[in-house]
C-alpha cells in the first residue's frame, strides 16, 4: 500500500515536471492569453483617453482603462489590489472627474482647447517612461524568484506589511502631495464677489455684508429745471390737445387744426 502510494506520487511528480518542461513560449495557457488580450484592450483605451478631444469621452475611456487594470490584477491572483482599484479609482476618482466636468460646465462636445502643440514632447516622455518601467520589471523578474508555496502575494496581510515596511517613505510623500492638492483646490474655489476689488492695504477682498469704509461723500447732480431743458431744446414729445380745447376758426363752428409736433419740439 505504501509502495504503491509512493510510486503514484513519484509518477505524478515526473508527469508534472515533464509538463512544466514542455510548457514554453509557444504553448501559453488560457490565463496568459487572457492577460495579453486584456492588456491590449487596456492599452487601446488609454490611447483613446489621452487623444480624444471630448472631455466626457476621455473620462469614460478612463473607466475602461482602470477596469482593464483591475482585471489584470485578478489574473495575477491579486484580488485585494483588484478590488481596491475598482472601489477607489473606478468608483471614486472617475466619478469625481465627471462631477467636476459637469459642475464647471465644461464643453460636452469636441473642444478645440483640449489640444496641445507639445504632442511630440509628450510622446517622447511616454516612450521613455514605458521603456524604464519595462526594463525595471524585466530585470526584477530575472533575478527574483516568486515562492508559490508561500502566502498569496495579493493578500491583505502581505500587502500591508510591504506597504508600511518597504514603501513607507513613498506612502507618506503621497499623503503630503494629496494634502497639497486639497489645499490648492480650496484656494482655487474661493472667488471674490463680482464688482469687488482687493483692499490695497491688506490685499484682501472685502467680505459680503461688511460695512463700507468712510470716505468723501459724492454729491448727486441736482435735477435740471424745466426752463433750462427748454432752452437747450431737450423737450420731449408733447401730448396732443383734445379737440374740445382747440380754438375754432372764425366764422365756422369747426375746430382749428393744430400742427403736429415732432420729437424735437418743432413743427412738421
Amino acid at each position: 500500500m505504501t509502495l504503491s502510494a509512493t510510486a503514484g506520487r513519484l509518477a505524478a511528480e515526473v508527469t508534472t515536471s515533464a509538463a512544466a518542461e514542455t510548457h514554453g513560449f509557444l504553448s501559453p495557457t488560457g490565463v496568459e492569453i487572457s492577460f495579453v488580450l486584456v492588456g491590449l484592450v487596456t492599452f487601446g483605451a488609454a490611447l483613446v483617453t489621452v487623444t480624444t478631444r471630448q472631455l466626457v469621452h476621455a473620462a469614460l475611456w478612463l473607466v475602461v482603462t482602470l477596469g482593464g487594470l483591475a482585471v489584470e490584477y485578478l489574473l495575477l491572483t491579486a484580488e485585494f489590489i483588484a478590488w481596491v482599484q475598482v472601489l477607489i479609482y473606478v468608483g471614486s476618482v472617475v466619478v469625481l472627474l465627471l462631477f467636476g466636468l459637469m459642475l464647471t460646465r465644461a464643453p460636452i462636445g469636441r473642444s478645440p482647447d483640449a489640444d496641445s502643440g507639445n504632442r511630440w514632447a509628450a510622446l517622447t516622455v511616454a516612450v521613455v517612461s514605458a521603456a524604464a518601467l519595462v526594463w525595471v520589471v524585466v530585470d526584477a523578474f530575472r533575478t527574483t524568484w516568486i515562492d508559490l508555496d508561500g502566502p498569496a502575494a495579493g493578500a491583505t496581510a502581505v500587502t500591508g506589511a510591504s506597504l508600511f515596511q518597504n514603501w513607507v517613505l513613498p506612502f507618506e510623500a503621497l499623503s503630503v502631495l494629496l494634502l497639497a492638492a486639497l489645499v490648492g483646490a480650496i484656494v482655487l474655489s474661493r472667488k471674490t464677489t463680482p464688482g469687488t476689488t482687493a483692499d490695497p492695504s491688506t490685499g484682501k477682498a472685502p467680505t459680503a455684508g461688511a460695512p463700507a469704509k468712510p470716505g468723501p461723500a459724492k454729491s448727486r447732480p441736482a435735477a435740471e429745471p424745466e426752463s433750462a431743458r427748454a432752452r437747450t431744446g431737450e423737450v420731449g414729445p408733447a401730448e396732443p390737445e383734445p379737440a374740445e380745447a382747440r380754438p375754432a376758426k372764425a366764422g365756422t363752428g369747426e375746430p382749428r387744426p393744430t400742427a403736429p409736433r415732432t420729437d424735437e419740439g418743432g413743427v412738421r
